[in-house]
C-alpha cells in the first residue's frame, strides 16, 4: 500500500522542507493543491514545474496529482447554465492537466464544492448534463498527458451534486473515458450510511484513487473510524493505487497530523498481516 500525503496542511513551509519532513515520516508521495503553489496556474512557469518535481524526486517522493482543483478560483462553474464559463471550466482543467503531468502526477480529483452546487432553478438531471459536456470536452487532452481526472463524491453537508459512489459511477458512465474514474474518500463514503467495504468492492474496477481522514476532519486513527474493515476491503479489491491523507482540521499541527496518521495506517496493515497469516 503506497501512502502519500495532501501537502495544504504544510502552511507556511516551504517546498523542500515538506519533501524532506514528508519523506522522513515515509511518505512516498505528495499530492498537491494547486492554490498552495501559487495565486495562479500562470504563476507556476515550466523552469518551476521541473524544479519543483526534481526536488520531490530527490528526497524519494512523487507528485501524484492534484486535488482541490477549483479552489480559490473566479468565473470556473461546472454545473452553472452560463455557457462561457463551462466552457473556461473545460479549459481550466486541460490546463491543470497539464500542469499534473508537467509534475509528473497521475491523478486529478475533482471536488470542490462550491463550484458544483445546483445554481437555483437549476435540476439534477441539467446540472449531470452539463456537468458531462465539461467533462468531456476536456478529458481528450488530460488523457493525452497520462492523467486521470477522478469524480469525487462529497456529503450533502458539502455539495447538492454527486453525493455518493453511485451518482459518480453514472456520470463515469456517461463521459465514457478510461480517463475518467472515481475517487473514494472516508469521510465522505461515512455519510452514504453503508458499510464502507461493501462500497469499495461494489466500485472497485472504476476506482483510482482513494483519501482517509475521518468525521472529525482529522488524519486516519485520529478520530473514530476503524480502519481495520476499509484496509482490508482495499486489499481484498486489489487495489494498488495511493492511499493519501487528506485532512480538513489543521489546528493539531502539521508534524502530528503526518505521524500520527502514518503509524495508525501502519498499524493497521501490521494487524492485517498477523490476522491473515
Amino acid at each position: 500500500m503506497k501512502f502519500a500525503i495532501c501537502q495544504e496542511l504544510f502552511e507556511g513551509w516551504d517546498w523542500e522542507k515538506q519533501c524532506e519532513y514528508s519523506a522522513s515520516i515515509g511518505y512516498t508521495g505528495l499530492e498537491v493543491a494547486p492554490f498552495a503553489l501559487a495565486e495562479t496556474l500562470s504563476d507556476i512557469s515550466s523552469d518551476q514545474r521541473k524544479e519543483l518535481k526534481s526536488t520531490a524526486e530527490k528526497h524519494g517522493l512523487e507528485i501524484i496529482g492534484l486535488h482541490w482543483l477549483l479552489a480559490k478560483t473566479e468565473g470556473l462553474h461546472l454545473t452553472t447554465a452560463d455557457d462561457a464559463v463551462r466552457a473556461a471550466t473545460s479549459d481550466y482543467l486541460i490546463q491543470l492537466g497539464d500542469l499534473c503531468g508537467d509534475l509528473g502526477g497521475t491523478v486529478m480529483v475533482f471536488g470542490s464544492p462550491f463550484q458544483r452546487n445546483l445554481e437555483e432553478g437549476t435540476s439534477y438531471e441539467q446540472a449531470f448534463d452539463r456537468a458531462v459536456d465539461v467533462f468531456k470536452k476536456a478529458m481528450p487532452r488530460i488523457a493525452d498527458r497520462g492523467v486521470s481526472l477522478l469524480m469525487e463524491p462529497l456529503t450533502t453537508k458539502e455539495t447538492n451534486f454527486v453525493n455518493t459512489c453511485d451518482q459518480a459511477a453514472e456520470m463515469i458512465a456517461a463521459v465514457d473515458n478510461p480517463y475518467f474514474a472515481l475517487h473514494q474518500d472516508v469521510k465522505a463514503m461515512l455519510g452514504e450510511g453503508t458499510p464502507l467495504p461493501g462500497i469499495i468492492e461494489k466500485h472497485k474496477d472504476i476506482t483510482r484513487h482513494f483519501h482517509v481522514n475521518d468525521t472529525n476532519l482529522l488524519g486516519p486513527g485520529m478520530g473514530e473510524t476503524d480502519y481495520h474493515p476499509i484496509f482490508q476491503a482495499l486489499l481484498d479489491s486489489g487495489y494498488d493505487g495511493w492511499v493519501s491523507v487528506e485532512v480538513f482540521d489543521y489546528s493539531p499541527g502539521a508534524e502530528k497530523i503526518c505521524e500520527e496518521s502514518m503509524a495508525y495506517m501502519k498499524q493497521v496493515l501490521a494487524d492485517l498481516e498477523k490476522s491473515n497469516s
